[in-house]
């Protein structure tokens, strides 16, 4: 008979993760594996997934940290997890999105399934026709600062499940990877790019915490 597992992750889950990593594509993170390489050994690298992450034991790697210019001038971090962490992430953001989506606002575009850039601009081009006003407000470094603790507790507000707490809090928690090699410990805020995470910030921002 084979060993319980401490935590109950469908296989099925975890396969529909993947479908959505491989329909968003995107680049190697710090292991340099691509999405193709990764897909050579697809069946055991999935299933090396949810053993880890049925038995407790998974541990995200370090993000690869990318600059990336802004129109205004200097630079703003990308974080690019591996693809096998892309999955794991993938696997949590699926379990949280039906217990997330119902408190979120209408107009919230921004990391949403089934809603995008052009909608928010289809939405503000009808609008325009009906007030001469505009607001517009950006939150500084938002992504940088946001506390960890604040996060966790807005997460547990929604979901009891204690392997979707324990894995948030290591990803908050995981190490970037600068382009020397190099490691930065995080003692706050969440690397732009992972897929979790972000979806962690529209909890906190708009679900709110009790």
């Amino acid at each position: 008979m084979p060993e319980a597992k401490p935590y109950e992750i469908p296989k099925q889950l975890v396969w529909d993760a993947y479908q959505r990593v491989k329909a968003n594509r995107g680049a190697a993170g710090v292991d340099g594996e691509t999405l193709a390489a990764f897909e050579k050994d697809l069946k055991g690298n999935l299933y090396k997934i949810w053993n880890r992450m049925s038995s407790g034991s998974y541990f995200p790697p370090p993000v690869r940290r990318v600059e990336i210019p802004k129109g205004s001038g200097g630079t703003r971090a990308l974080g690019i997890p591996t693809v096998a962490d892309r999955v794991a992430q993938t696997v949590v953001a699926k379990v949280l999105e039906p217990l997330v989506e119902p408190v979120l606002h209408p107009d919230s575009y921004g990391y949403r399934r089934g809603k995008s850039a052009l909608d928010a601009v289809a939405t503000a081009r009808a609008r325009c026709w009906r007030a001469d006003w505009v607001i517009d407000l950006d939150i500084k470094n938002f992504f940088d600062a946001i506390p960890h603790d604040l996060a966790e507790r807005a997460v547990a507000h929604h979901t009891d499940l204690p392997w979707v707490r324990l894995y948030l809090a290591r990803w908050l928690r995981a190490p970037m990877q600068r382009a020397d090699g190099s490691l930065e410990a995080r003692t706050k805020g969440t690397p732009q790019g992972g897929v979790v995470t972000l979806q962690t910030l529209l909890i906190t921002s708009r679900g709110g915490a009790a």
